[in-house]
């Protein structure tokens, strides 16, 4: 399915803001903006499992140095929605979702939003460089890459994949923590890449579920819009189990301590459980509940495996 950008109603492209704003609110409202182009709630996730990642790499890195990475991912992170809005915009103003956004909204204008990505982009990819190390500094300007051109600018108006090869983007953050520890690539990295990416199908399609008018409404080839709900519920289940699976498999091959076992086996379990909810429930008080699990679940892991490394420290 190809859906030209030219195609979509592009209403914000017209607005301008005329900096109407009272002078004593103009500051804080244009330091708002900016917080908001960032996309602050993805990144969060973005940073979270990026310094799992570096927490569990084999070897020491300089606090300061460590800073400095984290820094970098979540400014590259912030960079990626930055320029996404930017290239979005037209579809942010005929969504409910996302029509208050800087841009469709007309609190900034889409060459200010794009200038303020590329150089928080190129910023923090030239910094994890020079101050950790290049294959960090490659890792993540591949992350904001593939998140700009392969995803945004490519796959998200086309297929109703889009959130499934999309996905690797934001599954690239804890391998970028791993590797400005060790300037390498390992089994358990690619793992926690393999867990998000297998994550990010399931938790975007919940929130389609329910909100698949707005992306009719956008010309948004999710696959609630192009394949229907009943298909969309069994994909759900099917990548809920998959993902199980790959959860499972640092314990099974002797990466990680028991402690993360047990909780990826009951989180998983639970996973699957309201995905199968999903299935035989159709309202959309089912999918939102498990939109809202799938966060709690990926953070429940993650968190497991930090005091999973801690525990086994102190036992083994």
């Amino acid at each position: 399915m190809n859906l030209p950008r030219a195609n979509v109603i592009d209403s914000a492209k017209n607005q301008s803001w005329d900096g109407s704003l009272p002078a004593g609110d103009l500051v804080g409202t244009e330091v708002r903006d900016y917080i908001a182009l960032l996309k602050p709630r993805v990144m969060s996730l973005v940073v979270f499992t990026g310094l799992v990642g570096l927490y569990l790499a084999p070897g020491g890195l300089h606090p300061l140095i460590g800073f400095i990475a984290v820094l970098c991912i979540a400014v590259g992170a912030g960079a990626s929605g930055a320029i996404n809005m930017w290239y979005d915009r037209d579809i942010d103003a005929v969504m409910t979702r996302t029509k208050n956004r800087p841009i469709p909204a007309g609190r900034m204008t889409p060459e200010n939003a794009l200038t303020f990505g590329v150089m928080l982009a190129t910023g923090s990819v030239a910094v994890m460089g020079l101050a950790v190390n290049w294959v960090a500094g490659l890792l993540l300007a591949a992350t904001i890459a593939f998140y700009v051109f392969i995803y945004t600018m490519w796959l998200k108006r086309r297929t109703p994949q889009n959130i499934v090869i999309g996905g690797a983007a934001g599954a690239l953050p804890p391998v970028v923590g791993w590797a400005a520890v060790t300037g390498s690539v390992d089994v358990l990295p690619l793992l926690l890449f393999g867990l998000i990416f297998m994550w990010t199908p399931p938790h975007f399609w919940a929130l389609a579920l329910y909100r698949a008018g707005d992306y009719e409404r956008a010309g948004v080839p999710m696959l609630p819009v192009v394949a229907g709900k009943a298909e969309t519920r069994r994909q759900i289940l099917l990548y809920a189990v998959l993902m199980a699976g790959v959860a499972m498999a640092p314990w099974a091959l002797g990466l990680v301590w028991h402690l993360y076992g047990g909780v990826a086996l009951l989180l998983s379990l639970a996973f699957v459980w309201l995905s199968w909810g999903v299935m035989r429930d159709h309202s959309d008080r089912a999918a939102k509940r498990l939109f809202g699990f799938s966060i709690l679940y990926l953070f429940g892991l993650f968190l497991a495996l930090v005091a999973d490394k801690f525990v086994a420290g102190w036992v083994l």
